[in-house]
């Protein structure tokens, strides 16, 4: 095994405020504790949950680092004791509950998966947050099945754009809400079946075209607001509308006795303060499910934009104008 360095470059959140206030800092290398590993970070992805933690909104889980960065790509160079599913060497990707924004980050064993030769490094850095996401809510908890018709908010960011190749490679029909052309052409060259523009047109009339009526069987949503009870309005009977984010308002005035005649559901879930046996459940069912698709080529992150360690700020100004198509990843 080779001699690791005492310390190691990150970037910090230096205080609650703007992306100005992550700062590079040197810290000892952690060491692995039981069933975790310690993985020499190459890429790391850019994710809202991180632009929230520094804003101050969303501290991390208890016993989790403070350092921001939920998913990594690298080598893994140390093992704590019971670690078993990866050597030394590996090249492997991995949900982390923090610290993703170093030169090296502990995982958790069972979390971790090896990076398929049809995925580059940054693009492995890119995929586990957004993968575990948009496998556990739109298929986990919406129960999306072949032949129907999912409806994707966002679907230019990075959940987005894989929510379209999850729910196109399993069958469906994929509708998505976007906010400017060249968002909707990146969409429909992923696969979706229609890219609707919100600023231009009325997702509820779309939806209902689109689909003779019927409305849509599942919707991820992570606007809020307003769209609450549109949701209610576009969703098909027996309709599963999953929450996972509130870029506009977790806060809404909504007629319920929609969700009673439709007879819907509405559910949500956050990802980083689950059990790490809900996540290594979910990592198990991706491998079995998901993972020949990424072999193969078939599935991959759409990448926008990648930055150095020492520009994360950059990268967090890059995110914060919505601007980006896809995944935005630091490579280390």
């Amino acid at each position: 095994m080779e001699q690791l360095p005492a310390q190691m470059t990150v970037v910090a959140i230096s205080k609650p405020g703007g992306p100005e206030v992550l700062k590079p800092e040197t810290r000892p290398v952690p060491q692995p504790g039981p069933g975790e590993i310690l993985i020499r970070v190459k890429a790391a992805g850019v994710n809202r949950p991180d632009v929230a933690q520094r804003s101050g909104s969303y501290p991390p889980p208890p016993g989790a680092s403070d350092l921001p960065g939920l998913e990594v790509a690298g080598e893994v160079v140390a093992l704590g004791e019971g670690a078993v599913r990866h050597k030394l060497g590996d090249t492997v990707m991995s949900l982390v509950a923090g610290g993703g924004y170093a030169q090296y980050c502990i995982a958790q064993d069972a979390q971790a998966m090896a990076v398929p030769p049809a995925l580059s490094i940054l693009e492995a850095g890119a995929l586990p947050e957004t993968l575990m996401t948009v496998w556990h809510n739109v298929f986990e908890r919406g129960g999306l099945k072949e032949g129907e018709t999912l409806l994707v908010h966002g679907g230019s960011s990075g959940i987005g754009t894989m929510a379209i190749q999850l729910a196109k490679a399993f069958g469906a029909k994929v509708l998505v809400t976007v906010g400017s052309q060249d968002k909707a052409d990146a969409c429909l060259k992923l696969g979706a079946d229609r890219a609707i523009n919100y600023k231009t047109e009325d997702f509820v009339a779309v939806v209902k075209e689109a689909t003779g009526g019927k409305g849509a069987n599942v919707i991820l949503d992570m606007v809020g607001g307003d769209y609450i009870e549109r949701n209610y309005d576009a969703a098909a009977t027996d309709g599963r509308i999953v929450q996972i984010a509130f870029l506009s308002s977790p806060k809404a005035t909504v007629n319920f006795v929609k969700l009673m005649i439709k007879r819907l559901t509405h559910t949500g879930s956050t990802l980083r303060p689950r059990s790490n046996a809900d996540k290594a459940a979910m990592v198990a069912a991706i491998e079995a499910k998901v993972m020949p698709f990424l072999r193969e080529g078939r599935i991959k992150p759409l990448m926008d934009s990648t930055f150095p360690l020492s520009g994360a700020a950059h990268a967090h100004a890059r995110m914060e104008t919505s601007q980006h198509i896809g995944k935005i990843v630091l490579e280390i």
